[in-house]
């Protein structure tokens, strides 16, 4: 195999491993900006098959960027589209053995997070759930979101200080 072989995303190989690498990070990215699940995972997967389709254009060094841009790009015309707002799924659980005051308060509790959540600017937000849910490291979300670490410093340390102020506890 040549080296112009290795290094192309038409090979099958090169692609599988973009995809392996960079797909489930895409989706949280999608997910965790907008919301919804089922469109996220369209989303990545419409972004993959446009990498594909210009497999000879984009190189495998700009590939992750190319992905990160046009699942984003697709996902606004979606919200174009059909005016989506932000929702989080509630998970069932197991709440046969908890007090009703505990439910009680575990639901208000998650319906202030979730009005925190929503009214924080769409870049905190990103960032905010980026970090705590997904784990990634600043530099991670800088490079997701094509700006430099401080910015995604200073976007946390507003998040975290309007979450404070919005709920006790956090």
């Amino acid at each position: 195999m040549s080296k112009d072989t290795i290094d192309n995303v038409c090979e099958e190989e090169v692609y599988s491993s973009l995809f392996r690498a960079h797909s489930k990070t895409v989706f949280n990215f999608i997910y965790y900006k907008y919301g919804n699940e089922e469109k996220a995972y369209d989303v990545v997967q419409e972004a993959f098959i446009k990498l594909w389709e210009n497999c000879g254009k984009v190189g495998p060094e700009k590939a992750k960027s190319y992905v990160y841009t046009i699942a984003n790009n697709l996902y606004l015309n979606v919200l174009k589209a059909e005016k989506v707002r932000l929702r989080y799924a509630n998970t069932p659980q197991d709440t046969a053995s908890e007090s009703p005051e505990f439910l009680m308060e575990e639901k208000q509790y998650k319906e202030k997070l979730d009005r925190a959540l929503n009214q924080l600017p769409e870049n905190q937000r990103t960032t905010f759930l980026l970090n705590r849910i997904d784990g990634k490291k600043y530099a991670e979300i800088a490079e997701m979101e094509g700006v430099s670490v401080k910015a995604i410093e200073k976007r946390m340390h507003l998040a975290l200080k309007t979450l404070r102020e919005q709920i006790d506890g956090i």
